[in-house]
């Protein structure tokens, strides 16, 4: 075959052998468990956003996680300690300049800590992996204000149809966008091209729409304590003030079911290991997820993602 060559050069795998021993120098430093999960389990994601992809033959059925979060989950519950994983992940139809069907997560774990707590994590592991640039903060209100004017925790479902209607979508496409659908079309079209002006970022307190697994703080309306690290308009890293009731964690997957079966999206079976682990015990933890492949382009201003990973076909 024509294709058979890596698409990363030998350089390009060199330096990233080196930002993996930099992070887990990271983790050592600061007293994190390096562990090894399966990647094949049996539940799916859940995420709406996420397609599974199906492993079926040889009398196994399952699916490739999309991350390792349930597995990390038990182990905390289990009572590991601070974890941390580097391995792959799949999802199903992501590919492009960004995105791989299989790349590779860092996923860790802090007890005792929220998500205020855990970006100063992410900031001090990004720097030793040899980012050097500052990093703002900022809420998704105020990120949102500055673009829309108007309040994202509290504006209407009529009022964010008018300002997607700005955007370049059909209006037979809008026609059919959920809420949350809706937020993600206004922050793809004009947050991001903010954001991409703004260097590094931790943009955090995000809508209820798009809490996914995050606690929600007392406020009326609530914001969901989550965190995404945007890099000159690339997402980075997303992050959670992690709910740890397993009642409440057993709402957010029938949540996401439903909102699955609005856009025509089959549900799952909700993940009885992780529910099972929650309702066991687990003490206030955050949690996030970092790209591998995504922070090394940063680092190196490369221009595809396939550029640093071996085989990006």
């Amino acid at each position: 075959m024509s294709n058979w060559q890596p698409t990363a050069s030998p350089a390009a795998l060199r330096r990233r052998a080196e930002l993996l021993a930099r992070v887990r120098e990271h983790f050592l430093m600061t007293n994190a468990l390096e562990v090894t999960t399966p990647v094949l389990g049996a539940y799916a994601s859940a995420e709406p956003t996420l397609e599974n992809l199906v492993v079926s033959g040889g009398g196994v059925q399952g699916f490739l996680r999309t991350s390792p979060e349930s597995a990390l989950k038990r182990l905390l519950a289990a009572g590991s300690g601070d974890v941390y994983e580097i391995g792959p992940a799949f999802r199903g139809n992501e590919y492009g300049r960004l995105h791989l069907t299989e790349f590779t997560l860092l996923e860790w774990y802090r007890l005792g800590k929220n998500h205020h707590q855990l970006m100063d994590d992410v900031a001090a592991l990004i720097a030793s992996a040899g980012y050097s640039d500052g990093i703002l903060r900022l809420t998704y209100a105020d990120l949102f204000q500055s673009c829309f004017a108007c309040d994202p925790h509290g504006v209407g479902t009529e009022e964010l149809m008018v300002l997607a209607g700005h955007l370049p979508l059909s209006p037979e496409s809008l026609a059919g966008y959920d809420r949350s659908m809706l937020f993600d079309a206004l922050f793809a079209h004009r947050m991001s091209a903010r954001l991409s002006e703004l260097g590094a970022v931790f943009v955090y307190d995000f809508p209820l729409e798009l809490r996914a697994y995050a606690r929600l703080d007392d406020a009326n309306p609530p914001a969901a304590q989550r965190f995404e690290l945007i890099i000159d308009g690339i997402e980075i890293a997303n992050g959670y003030y992690e709910i740890t009731n397993a009642d409440e964690q057993a709402a957010c997957f029938a949540a996401e079911n439903t909102l699955a079966q609005s856009r025509g999206i089959a549900p799952v079976q909700s993940d009885e290991f992780w529910l099972a682990a929650l309702r066991t015990g687990l003490p206030p933890v955050a949690g996030v997820a970092l790209g591998i492949e995504r922070l090394q382009l940063v680092l190196e201003s490369a221009a595809t993602i396939a550029d640093v990973t071996a085989f990006g076909q």
